[in-house]
C-alpha cells in the first residue's frame, strides 16, 4: 500500500536524523526558543504534535529513540516538558515503548479531564499490529501504562500522524491505515466495559468501489455525534476524500463522502480535520494545488455545510509560491479570532519547512503570513512533522523531525514580538 510505505519511510528517516528562522509581521527571529534537544543518550527522537494542559505543561511522543531497540532505532517515548521555576524547561520521559509485548512507534496523544493520556502505536503489541494505550499519573510519582487493546490483522494495523478522539462517555475513536473488510483501512471505536476490558467495533471499512483508501489521519466529532476524517488516496479521482460517518438509530454507521479531491484542490492528504463552532471543516493537503506541477505543493482548504445539504469546498491557500512552504503534513490549529496556524514540511526561505498563519480578510479570501522558516545550518531544528499548539497568551509550540544539538529534532516555542514587548497592539487570545 502506497500510503503505508510512505509512513514507514518517514519513520525510518526520522530514526537517522531551532531554529534560524525567517519572520514577518509581529514575529521576530530572536523570539524563538529551543525548549529541548531530542536524541541525547536514551532520549526520544523526532517528535510529532504536542498537546498542552491547563498548567502549561507540554506532552508529546517520539516515534523513535528511548531505551528499547526496535529495528534500526529506538521504539519511541512519551514525554512531558515543564517550565522550571528559574526559567527554562525540563523534559521527563513518561514511558519508553518496546518492553516485551508493549507497542512501538507511537503517534499522537490526547488527554482526558483527569489528566490521563491516550494514544496508539504503529506496531508492536501481542500481534505486532500496534496497540491503544493509556498512561495514568501515579500518586507517588511516575506514570503507569495500561494496554487498552491489541490490534490484529482483522482489527486493523498501522497508523499515520494522528491522535485518538474521546467522546463525553469515554469512548475512543480512531483510524487504521490497513485492515478492515477490504484491506484499505478502517474507522474504529474502542468502548470501555465494567470489567476493565475494551471492545473494538469497526464503524467503517475503506476501499469498497470509489470509497477512500488509507486514512493517514484520525477523526473529529461534531456536537451531533458525527465523525469526520480524510483519506490519503481513493475516491473518484484517486486523490483522497473527506468523509462523514453518522450513527443511525437502529445501530451502525453510515458513510457520506463529503468531498472527492481532484488534484487542483488537493491530493495525498496526511493531515486530519478541525471543526469550528458553526461546523466548518478545515484541513491541509500534502500535495495538489496550482504550484509545483505535476503533483503540487499542497493546499489549505475549508468545507462549509450548505443550507440545502451538501458541502462547499474553498481552497484557502495554495502552497509553493516563491518562498512559501510546501507539503503540509499535520492538522491545522484554530485560534479564537478565526486564524489558522500550521507547519509545512518543506519549502520556506531555506527549503526546510516553515510555520505559517492563515487569516481571513474582511472582503473575503485569506492571507498567509510565514511566521518562521527553518534552517538546518545552525543548532536549530528543521523539517517539522507535527502541528503547532497555542497557549493562552498566543505563543506557539511544536517540534521538528531533525536538527538540534543531537540531530534528532527539537521542541520549540514561538513568541510574537508584540506580546513579548507588551505592545498595546498585542492580540487578545
Amino acid at each position: 500500500m502506497q500510503a503505508q510505505i510512505i509512513s514507514i519511510r518517514l519513520r525510518a528517516v526520522s530514526a537517522i536524523f531551532a531554529a534560524a528562522l525567517f519572520v514577518t509581521n509581529a514575529w521576530a527571529a530572536d523570539h524563538e526558543t529551543v525548549l529541548h534537544n531530542f536524541g541525547n543518550g536514551n532520549d526520544g527522537a523526532s517528535g510529532t504534535s504536542l498537546i498542552i494542559d491547563a498548567a502549561g505543561n507540554l506532552y508529546g511522543v517520539t516515534p523513535n529513540g528511548g531505551i528499547y531497540q526496535c529495528g534500526i532505532g529506538g521504539c519511541g517515548t512519551v514525554f512531558q516538558l515543564s517550565r522550571m521555576a528559574g526559567g527554562g524547561w525540563t523534559e521527563t520521559v513518561l514511558h519508553n515503548f518496546g518492553n516485551g509485548t508493549d507497542g512501538n512507534g507511537p503517534n499522537g496523544l490526547i488527554m482526558d479531564a483527569a489528566g490521563n493520556l491516550y494514544g496508539l502505536t504503529e506496531s508492536g503489541g501481542l500481534y505486532g499490529r500496534g496497540i491503544a494505550y493509556e498512561l495514568s499519573p501515579s500518586e507517588g510519582g511516575g506514570w503507569t501504562e495500561t494496554v487498552l487493546y491489541n490490534f490484529s490483522a482483522g482489527g486493523g494495523y498501522g497508523n499515520g500522524n494522528y491522535s485518538l478522539f474521546m467522546d463525553a462517555a469515554g469512548n475512543l475513536y480512531g483510524t487504521m491505515l490497513g485492515g478492515g473488510a477490504y484491506g484499505e483501512g478502517m474507522v474504529f471505536e474502542l468502548s470501555p466495559s465494567e470489567g476493565g476490558a475494551w471492545t473494538e467495533t469497526v464503524l467503517h471499512s475503506f476501499g469498497n468501489g470509489s470509497d477512500g483508501q488509507a486514512p493517514e489521519s484520525g477523526v473529529v466529532m461534531d456536537a451531533a455525534g458525527n465523525l469526520y476524517g480524510t483519506t490519503y488516496q481513493g475516491g473518484t479521482s484517486g486523490c483522497g476524500i473527506v468523509y462523514e460517518l453518522s450513527p443511525s438509530e437502529s445501530g451502525g454507521w453510515t458513510e457520506t463522502v463529503v468531498h472527492n479531491f481532484n488534484g487542483t484542490d488537493g491530493r495525498a492528504i496526511w493531515a486530519g480535520l478541525i471543526l469550528d463552532a458553526p461546523g466548518n471543516l478545515y484541513g491541509a493537503a500534502y500535495q495538489g494545488g496550482i504550484y509545483c506541477p505535476p503533483f503540487g505543493c499542497g493546499t489549505a482548504f475549508e468545507l462549509s455545510p450548505s443550507e440545502g445539504g451538501g458541502w462547499t469546498m474553498t481552497v484557502l491557500h495554495n502552497f509553493g509560491n516563491g518562498n512559501d512552504g510546501t507539503g503540509p503534513l499535520a492538522s491545522l490549529t484554530l485560534d479564537r479570532a478565526g486564524n489558522l496556524y500550521g507547519t509545512a514540511n518543506g519549502g520556506g526561505t531555506n527549503g526546510y519547512g516553515d510555520v505559517f498563519e492563515l487569516s481571513p480578510e474582511h472582503g473575503g479570501g485569506w492571507v498567509e503570513t510565514v511566521l518562521y522558516s527553518f534552517d538546518r545550518n545552525d543548532n536549530g531544528g528543521y523539517i517539522p512533522f507535527g502541528s503547532v499548539v497555542m497557549d493562552r497568551t498566543g505563543d506557539l509550540y511544536g517540534t521538528t523531525g531533525f536538527g538540534g544539538l543531537y540531530g534528532a529534532g527539537i521542541a520549540f516555542e514561538l513568541t510574537p514580538a508584540s506580546i513579548r514587548f507588551g505592545s498595546c497592539c498585542a492580540p487578545t487570545k
